[in-house]
Order: structure tokens, then sequence, then C-alpha cells
């Protein structure tokens, strides 16, 4: 198996509505081997999740993976925080941009990298309401020409 071979397990479309994405970021996730056993069979989700910075370390909140099911004793809590391992000056760079005004952290999508889970996660500033209507017209826009294109092609 390639180490480059990426296989999406889960993907936080609601977080790219929501958010203005500035930088994106790969972390590591601590996890229990039932919990990757899991994730590999495409069990978890991010939908909720949130992440924190507390004493220098990062931790991801709400992050639902579900119990395996041939794991018995050894399963963990599916929402038990997890500590995601990044690189100290990444830390440093994301708390420096969480202490100017309106910016926020949020974990964008859950993969396996080779045999490694990853997350990447996003520094994000939050959008209005207006930003979120000018998206949505653009995307009907952008239908609506697809839709145009289509019709033309088949005469």
């Amino acid at each position: 198996m390639q180490k480059d071979s990426i296989k999406l397990i889960a993907n936080n479309k609601k977080a790219r509505f929501d958010y203005f994405i500035e930088d994106t970021f790969e972390a590591g996730i601590a996890l229990h081997g039932t919990e990757v056993k899991s994730l590999r069979m495409g069990k978890g989700s991010v939908k909720e999740a949130f992440i924190r910075i507390e004493n220098g370390e990062v931790y991801l909140y709400n992050m639902h993976i579900s119990p395996y099911e041939k794991g018995n004793i050894f399963n963990k809590d599916p929402l038990r925080i997890k500590k995601l391992l990044l690189h100290k000056y990444e830390i440093n760079k994301i708390a420096g941009q969480l202490a100017a005004k309106g910016y926020t952290v949020v974990p964008l999508q859950v993969y396996l990298k080779g045999s490694l889970v990853k997350v990447q996660i996003g520094l994000a500033r939050g959008k209005k309401l207006y930003d979120k209507r000018q998206d949505i017209a653009k995307k009907d826009q952008r239908r609506e020409a697809e839709k145009d294109f289509k019709v033309k092609n088949l005469y």
C-alpha cells in the first residue's frame, strides 16, 4: 500500500458553509486500538466537533467514533476528548490567530493517510448571514449555467 494513499472517513461540509477557511493544518489524533478499527470501517463523524487549545495542547471535542462491534470491554466512550498531534510552532501560530478577534478552529475532515488517521483542521472566520446568501446565489447561478450548457450540447 502506498504511503500517500488517502481514504476519506468523515467530511464537515457545514464548516465550509458557516466559515471562511483562512488556513489549514494536518494533525494526527491520539486514539486507542478499537477506535482506529472503527474509523477504518468508516464509522466516524465530525459534524458537531470543535477544537480548543488548552495548556499549549490541542484537543478535539464531540468527534463521534462508533464503538467497534468486536471490541467489547476495550471500547472507549464514543465522544471522548481526543488529543491532536501538531508541531509546537503550528500550535503557537494557531493560538496567535485565535487571540485575534473572530477566529476559531474547526475540523474539516478525517482521513486515513497510509496507515495513519489524520484530521485536517482549518483556521476559520465566521460568515455573516449575507455572506451565506451570496454563496447560495453563486451556487444557484453555477447550477443554472451547467443546466443550460447540458441542454445546448444535447441539440
